[in-house]
């Protein structure tokens, strides 16, 4: 028994005679007899017999059809997808990304991709940097979207753009008043931060305190930025982390620009080992195109 067997058995069915079948299959009446009597030869039984010179299916044909039907029409339905799929209309995003980014860029960028591409389906993984790479590396995520690149012999990863470090503390801290933060206005501070461990910007943060004099002394040390929120809220402290969250979005905080400028880059990065999902490149030009976006709102007036 093969597809076509069960194909041709089904539009006799469905059409009344051989003819009709044929006519609906586009194919000729010898070809469509041809594949019924080997049907039937094969079965072991006849589907049809021919009374006053129509043809009328047998009890076991009437047994037959309807699951004959149904999975002909569950073949339908996934030649329809296959086509769907094949026109890139429905497909799988497999996304990776630190909280920041999650918190920020994420859903602005999905909308204006889901625009072009809305039945795509997305899966995304928010992890700590760390897990994201691991992810990557092991095929669980097409792409990832962190602070920093990462760093593995097979990881292809594209700077998207810089963002500068920020102080942020409450809206009734006496440095709220300034314009800009300094090394030493946070030296008598306790400091809420990454660690001088943190890949890149723990580094580069103690080195831009020690040439200032100061000593880079981190009180609650971070992963994440967002973990800096209910902590400064608190009154636990200021924190100098990523300016990529909208810090002024969360009630009594509010964020300085850290001097001199200490710069994080977001990166997108995809595993050479492994092939790159064909929705990379859509959802690559809408994250660009954000980015873009916003920094045409921020140098207009």
């Amino acid at each position: 028994m093969n597809a076509r067997q069960l194909e041709i058995f089904r539009a006799i069915m469905r059409d009344g005679s051989v003819t009709a079948a044929a006519n609906s299959l586009a194919v000729s009446q010898p070809a469509v007899s041809k594949v019924l009597h080997h049907f039937e030869s094969q079965l072991g039984y006849q589907l049809f017999e021919r009374i006053s010179g129509r043809l009328v299916p047998t009890m076991e044909a009437h047994l037959l059809y309807d699951d004959a039907d149904r999975v002909f029409r569950e073949i339908e339905a996934l030649k329809n997808l296959a086509r769907t799929i094949a026109e890139r209309k429905v497909g799988l995003l497999r996304i990776g990304a630190s909280a920041p980014v999650t918190y920020s860029l994420l859903a602005g960028a999905l909308l204006k991709f889901r625009a072009e591409h809305p039945q795509v389906k997305v899966h995304l993984h928010t992890l700590p940097k760390a897990d994201v790479e691991e992810q990557l590396l092991i095929g669980e995520i097409d792409f990832a979207l962190t602070l920093s690149t990462i760093q593995a012999p097979t990881v292809r990863s594209e700077i998207l753009a810089p963002v500068p470090m920020m102080a942020v503390m409450r809206h009734d801290d006496p440095l709220a008043d300034k314009t800009e933060i300094t090394p030493h206005d946070l030296a008598d501070r306790p400091l809420i931060s990454y660690g001088s461990t943190t890949a890149d910007i723990g580094p580069e943060l103690d080195n831009v305190f020690e040439q200032s004099g100061v000593k880079r002394d981190v009180s609650i040390q971070l992963s994440s930025s967002l973990g800096a929120i209910p902590l400064v809220s608190g009154g636990l402290g200021v924190a100098l982390v990523d300016g990529l969250v909208k810090w002024g979005n969360f009630e009594g905080l509010v964020a300085r620009p850290f001097s001199p400028t200490v710069l994080m880059d977001i990166s997108i990065s995809t595993n050479s080992a492994r092939p790159v999902t064909r929705f990379f490149r859509p959802f690559l030009k809408s994250i660009k195109d954000l980015l873009n976006d916003e920094e045409t709102a921020q140098v207009q007036p």
